[in-house]
Parts: C-alpha cells; structure tokens; sequence
C-alpha cells in the first residue's frame, strides 16, 4: 500500500509553500492533496499541487511550485458539468507529461454555481473555493433590487460571504441620492455589507479591500457593472480591459470572458480575485438555502405564524402579512421572495426529472448489455 511520503514532491518545501500561499494554500488543502496522491496511479509519477487560474478549451493554467503550468484536462472530464475544472480550483498535476496534465481535483470548499439557460436543467460552477462573493451593481442605472436579491441568495448558497458594491458612485449627484440608494440596497441585501464605490475617485475602494483582504473573491455582476474597472482598482493595476458604455442603451459590452484568477496587492492584504464574465441570466441552484439567509427577515416572521405550514397569503394569525400590512416588510420583498421560492422549487423538480431520466437510462442500458451477454452465452452453449 502506498503512502503519500513515496512521492518526493509529497509534501510542499517551506518555498514551494510561500508561493502556494499567496493563492489560498493552506495546512487543509496539504491535507487534501495528501490523500490525493496516496495512490499513484491517480496522482501520476511527477506530481504537484496547483490551482487554476484560468480555462480555456480543454485546457486550463494553474499556478505550481514549478510556476504556472498549461495542463491538459482529459482526465477531468465527467458527466456532470457540476464538476468540470474551474477557475479557483485545487489540482493534482502530473508534471511529467508532455502536456502535463490535470490528474484530479481537490474537494472544494465552495462553488458559486448558476443554472444554465438551457432546458438541460443543468448547474454551471462560475468559481470555486471563494470565501467572498461580491457583486458588482452600477449605480449609472436604475437599482435592479430583484437582481440583487437573487445573486445575494446565489452568493450564500455557494458558501462564501457576499459583498454588495454599488459601482460608479460618482455617477450619483448628490450625497443624499446615494444614500437612498444604499438604504434600498441594504433592504434587499440583509446582514451584506453595502459599499457605494467608485473606480475613477477611489471613493469607498480601501474600505472595500480591506474586507477582502487575505481570501478568494469572486466578482460577479452584470455587463457593464464596471467590474472590470473596479477589479483594476483593487489590484492596483490595468490588469483587466475596460471598454466605452454603449451610447444607444447606457449598456456595457462584454470584456472580460474568461475567468481569471489574480492576486491581490500584498499591501492591501493579499489573497485573489477571479473576475468572471458579464452575466446575462442569473438563475438559480439549489439555492433554498440561500433564499433563507437572503430573506431572513421573512423567515423569522414565519417562525411566528399561527400555522406552521403558513403559505403567507390568506391565512388566519399570519405573521408575515401583518408585517406588510404594517409596513414592517415591504410588500416588494415578499413578492420576490414568493417568486424566486417557486422558481426554485421548479428548478429542482425539473432536475429531479432529468436524474430519473439519466437514471432510467443507464438502467436500460445495462439490461440491453446483460441480454446481450446471455444470448452470446447461450450462443456457445448451442
């Protein structure tokens, strides 16, 4: 039986640890990827720890002791595109191919995961293992609140912290406007720290920093948000390309569309940042969880209803509509609560279908293969 000390490369040297360290590595993560390469067939004869930095075409580049690697993913492909290599990922790589290769992948702590548009009813993993999920909103258009609200329940499914940045502050007039505008957010943001940012004044961005300081952060939002410039902002430099808003529709265009992990000025802090492409569609996975924490005002009133199974519209004793008709809750927040709860249970009762399908499937191919065995069997036999 192997053990993990048979590799030279078992244990990261004290250097091999200071460069790891930069991107999250820790004694958890030496753990892990000890178990990893306990068995050096799935751990390959050459192996390293890395993190991934970038994916591109069956391809990804990760950050090793031996520097950043482009490694080929083939021995990563599965069925469930929940589990594809991504952006934030701890590796196992074999170093001693020609490409190396990706050999397999830590567990992650986290994934800040989406459903995908299409009727595939399938998730897609946008960043992996991120302690911090902030969200870009511009302040340059009219607060989405609804929006918020569903990326806010997004980003506490996934397991990481959300911040929410109210980009292009500068934008804003007056003092008192933001204002407005950050208590609006913060109603739809409980328990999230709220910040009115801007990239071009620097207003609000050290306070920003210093929230994400030491960790992985993943930055979403929609196109023209002004991630790009307010991930150049917290790095410290034009790391990332920034295009003109579109003069027709005050929209922004698509620059950033790869994922890409960049380290944070150890001056601020350190950690990394992974910058994601514009989001069109935000729906929701498997974010019952979440919408719990999003809404928790709305869950707390719950737990005082006259009847434990209180659908919060006509029923005797209900505390939630007494808030509303109080003016306690908004009326607006029970009503997306209400619509992303359905969207939700739709949503998980539509994968439900796809993994009886999937289940029915394979179930049917190996009757069909192990008939075709006892023909052939019975075939001999004659």
């Amino acid at each position: 039986m192997s053990h993990p000390s048979a590799h030279p490369r078992a244990h990261a040297s004290a250097q091999d640890h200071a460069v790891l360290a930069a991107y999250g590595w820790d004694a958890d993560w030496q753990a892990a990827y000890d178990r990893a390469i306990a068995d050096p067939a799935t751990a390959g004869p050459d192996p390293l720890p890395g993190r991934v930095v970038r994916v591109d075409r069956g391809r990804c580049d990760l950050v090793t002791p031996a520097g950043t690697l482009r490694a080929d993913t083939e021995f990563v492909v599965p069925r469930d595109p929940m589990r594809v290599v991504c952006t934030g990922d701890w590796a196992v790589v074999d170093a001693d191919g020609a490409p190396p290769y990706v050999r397999t992948l830590l567990p992650r702590r986290t994934a800040f995961a989406r459903s995908t548009s299409s009727k595939r009813s399938e998730g897609q993993v946008l960043a992996a293992n991120v302690d911090h999920a902030l969200i870009a909103v511009s302040l340059g258009a009219e607060l989405d609140l609804g929006r918020i609200e569903r990326f806010i329940s997004l980003a506490w499914s996934s397991g990481a912290q959300p911040l929410l940045a109210l980009t292009k502050a500068d934008l804003v007039p007056d003092a008192v406007t933001v204002g407005h505008l950050l208590a609006d957010a913060e109603t739809a943001a409980p328990g999230v720290q709220v910040l009115p940012v801007s990239a071009e004044t620097g207003q609000g961005i050290d306070v920003l920093a210093a929230g994400l300081a030491g960790g992985t952060t993943a930055l979403l939002g929609q196109s023209g948000a002004g991630k790009s410039t307010l991930a150049n902002a917290l790095l410290g430099r034009r790391a990332q390309t920034v295009q003109a808003i579109r003069d027709r529709d005050g929209k922004g265009r698509h620059t950033t569309t790869t994922r890409n992990l960049l380290p944070l000025p150890m001056q601020l802090g350190g950690g990394v940042l992974i910058d994601t492409p514009g989001l069109r569609g935000v729906g929701l996975w498997d974010a019952e969880e979440g919408l719990g924490q999003a809404f928790s005002e709305i869950e707390q009133l719950a737990a005082e209803c006259r009847f434990q199974d209180c659908a919060h519209r006509e029923e005797p004793g209900c505390a939630v509509l007494a808030a509303v008709e109080d003016g306690t809750l908004p009326g607006r927040r029970l009503d997306s609560y209400r619509k992303l709860l359905r969207e939700n249970a739709r949503l998980a009762a539509r994968t439900d279908a796809r993994l009886r399908a999937e289940q029915r499937r394979v179930f049917k191919q190996r009757q069909a293969l192990g008939r075709h065995m006892s023909e052939r069997k019975r075939g001999r036999r004659g």
